[in-house]
């Protein structure tokens, strides 16, 4: 349980990331601007059309009697429009990421130069990261869909349909987007949609701490514009950790504490107790 604090941390420090550096934010935001227009209009069309879809799919109840079918139909449309809306949280980051490659691409090498070392970088041109990205993409909604229908399915089973199944649809849509979100990350560092799948697996709770409060705060219009370039920050970091990468503090204890021992154990420093700037000593 203490690794759903770890994702959650993740999520606040990515989001404290642009906060301190506001021209990234900004140029984070605009991919989530325009994919938000076309999703606004989408989900409006589909509450629009969501009754007449629910009797399409539902034709052996056409006889029923008042107010069974009323009830029925009531059901069928609320759970037509949550897998909509359970698809739009996942797919909204996957065409948000696919819209922004280059900017969200950059944004993580920021991340990274930030926490100091090495930049990964794909060396791939960009047309090949927008297919390996929609490709991979792609998968992950075939996933969410296999997942959606199943869960739609058990949602007509009395109280479980309406407790624990929702409970399972927000873990399994913070899954994906978490994997979504470190996708940038990651594919710069050459690892592939399996080893993804397997790293956020070996670390699940961390995973579902990140994601999960980032869908419920997706669910929220506009939300997740503003919190999509945190978000990419926060998945650059958890990325790292995944991966086992030195944070950039730890670096710099590694800098200041075990290099100066190394220096004075080869008679490059003179022995001190304390902290001190480090000089060589002439020869």
């Amino acid at each position: 349980m203490r690794d759903l604090g770890v994702g959650f941390r993740y999520l606040v420090q990515g989001q404290k990331w642009v906060g301190r550096h506001g021209r990234w934010f900004g140029f984070g935001l605009l991919p989530g601007v325009v994919t938000l227009v076309l999703y606004a209009g989408a989900l409006v069309g589909l509450g629009y059309g969501a009754d007449d879809l629910a009797a399409w799919v539902t034709p052996f109840a056409d006889d029923w009697s008042s107010p069974w079918l009323g009830i029925f139909r009531g059901t069928v449309t609320g759970l037509v429009f949550a897998f909509g809306l359970f698809l739009a949280v996942i797919t909204f980051t996957a065409v948000t990421l696919l819209v922004g490659q280059p900017f969200y691409e950059s944004l993580s090498e920021e991340v990274d130069r930030s926490e100091g070392g090495d930049v990964p970088e794909s060396g791939l041109p960009l047309w090949r990261e927008l297919w390996i990205s929609a490709r991979d993409s792609l998968r992950v909604v075939l996933r969410v869909v296999f997942y959606g229908i199943l869960l739609f399915a058990c949602g007509f089973i009395p109280v479980i349909g309406q407790t624990v199944v929702p409970v399972l649809g927000f873990c399994v849509s913070g899954f994906f987007l978490a994997e979504e979100l470190t996708a940038v990350a990651l594919q710069r560092r050459g690892v592939e949609l399996k080893e993804r799948l397997a790293l956020l697996r070996g670390r699940r709770m961390a995973t579902l701490g990140f994601g999960v409060p980032l869908t419920l705060a997706f669910l929220v219009p506009f939300v997740a514009v503003f919190l999509m370039p945190g978000a990419v920050a926060g998945a650059t970091l958890m990325a790292r950790d995944l991966r086992g990468e030195t944070a950039g503090d730890d670096r710099d204890d590694e800098r200041n504490g075990v290099s100066a021992e190394n220096d004075q154990t080869r008679g490059n420093l003179p022995f001190s107790g304390g902290d001190q700037e480090v000089h060589h000593l002439p020869h």
